[in-house]
């Protein structure tokens, strides 16, 4: 029997297998397969960097992790854990050397000096990246590379479906191609950008691990904010995933105007269209409605070889047969991270024993209430390391379960659920929209599917979490509702 059960092959379980595999310990990796049977991950198609700080780059700005904290807490506000944040950030330069010496490669100067830019929300320009704007498929290459050179690490494609128990431990996963055991289970299953109608997340993003936490009885937090990305490229009537223009356009110098010409951050905010996330999609959602028009545009023709700096964005705007270096790209606002999730230590631990998680569905208290942008996969790298490190004790193990967790058997419709939520429950909410969501996902009549997926099983438990605390949160005068 595997001493740790890691389902889901992006940056954060990829890492917990490799790094655990190092220690010497047994590791099955569990991924949802995409066509071709290559594992499905939001990591690949990460564009923008890794938010790390460097105090050693004579040519680089001033910066320091409180530094890194401060432009963390402005993003994330009140709800991020200062704490949680100061020790996941101080462990970032050594969780990216770390990956650098498992093969990653990351973009340099003529000096072999590791390039950086700035994103929304950054004070100072401490992003590194890869291949221009291809960061998340460097380091699910990287990753995926190292894994497969680890004799103790199994990765098999299979679809969980159920968390199985033994007493009051987390043991092991039911999937559609038989049970798997393990002295730890690592849920790293990312996030479930397809509760919304447009997301920049892969089809497999469906909540499923958050979904059979809660099941478990842990506990979820923050859940109800969700990183709606600004500049998602805009095609009329698309639905479902859609490419990112990366926020490191506009760090290079891309500008967002209205479909009048006018500026759409002008007077919103002082680092304008650097402002953190949650700042710039409510005012392009605000410009879209002022102007009658269904989306925004980003101006990149100001940007200096803007196709050999961004390549995936140039790609994408090509196939939508425009060219950012002569053409305005049209963007709109898509559901792209979650900030919350299962609650969890600092090891990864929930409170469920047995179960751990990193990653996006994970809540550390890192993001708060807006994930600062490329600290997500500074996160995921940081956490993936210490569930290595926690569970290299001696393991639980078994081989057999006395119960199984399953989650609710209903669902409701994928697109009338997506629409639900993205009209009340995006950018803008409003607590009379928030009381007819949660009506809405009460009602049997709405989650009557005949003989649903537990894809859409997730969907929809998630979707009753989130717009619950959604709604109590909006009640509560301190707290702003997105």
């Amino acid at each position: 029997m595997t001493e740790l059960l890691v389902v889901g092959a992006g940056v954060a379980g990829l890492t917990a297998a490799v790094a655990a595999a190092d220690a010497g310990r047994t590791v099955t990796v569990l991924y949802k397969p995409a066509t071709g049977g290559a594992p499905v991950t939001t990591t690949s198609y990460a564009q923008g960097g890794i938010a790390v700080v460097d105090t050693t780059d004579p040519s680089a700005e001033p910066d320091s992790i409180d530094r890194h904290l401060a432009d963390t807490v402005a993003a994330g506000g009140p709800l991020v854990d200062r704490a949680a944040a100061r020790s996941i950030l101080a462990d970032g330069p050594a969780a990216v050397a770390r990956l650098v010496t498992w093969g990653a490669r990351f973009d340099t100067d003529s000096a072999g000096r590791l390039r950086r830019t700035r994103e929304g929300g950054h004070s100072v320009a401490r992003i590194i990246h890869a291949g221009g704007d291809a960061t998340g498929a460097e380091v699910q290459r990287a990753l995926t590379a190292a894994a497969r050179a680890r004799p103790l690490i199994t990765a098999k494609p299979a679809r969980v479906q159920a968390l199985l128990v033994a007493g009051d431990r987390i043991v092991g996963v039911r999937t559609d191609v038989g049970d798997e055991f393990g002295g730890a289970v690592v849920l790293a299953t990312g996030g479930a950008g397809h509760l919304f109608a447009s997301t920049t997340n892969p089809l497999g993003a469906t909540g499923d691990g958050i979904a059979l936490a809660a099941a478990a009885g842990a506990e979820l937090r923050e859940l109800d904010y969700v990183q709606f990305h600004p500049t998602m490229l805009y095609t009329p009537g698309a639905r479902g995933r859609r490419p990112l223009i990366s926020e490191a356009v506009r760090g290079e110098g891309a500008r967002l105007i209205d479909a009048h010409g006018d500026s759409v951050t002008a007077g919103v905010h002082p680092m304008g269209d650097l402002a953190p996330r949650d700042v710039v999609a409510r005012a392009v959602t605000d410009a879209m409605q002022r102007t009658g028009s269904p989306c925004v545009y980003l101006d990149a023709r100001t940007v200096p070889d803007v196709a050999q700096r961004f390549p995936t964005v140039t790609q994408a705007v090509r196939a939508a047969g425009l060219d950012p270096a002569s053409d305005l790209i049209p963007v709109t606002p898509g559901a792209h991270y979650l900030c919350g999730g299962v609650v969890t230590d600092l090891t990864g631990a929930t409170s469920v024993p047995g179960l751990y998680a990193a990653g996006e569905v994970a809540r550390t208290g890192l993001h708060g209430a807006n994930r600062l942008a490329s600290n997500s996969l500074l996160e995921a790298l940081v956490m993936g390391q210490r569930v290595a490190r926690a569970v290299t004790a001696p393991s639980w193990t078994t081989r057999s379960a006395d119960r199984v967790i399953e989650l609710d058997p209903s669902a409701a419709d994928r697109a009338a659920l997506q629409d639900a939520m993205t009209a009340r429950c995006g950018v803008r909410r409003t607590v009379d929209g928030l009381s007819d969501l949660n009506a809405l996902l009460a009602d049997p009549a709405f989650r009557s599917v005949a003989r649903p997926s537990f894809e859409d099983r997730a969907l929809t438990t998630v979707a009753s979490a989130m717009a619950a605390e959604a709604l109590t949160r909006s009640k509560t005068p301190q707290e702003v509702v997105a």
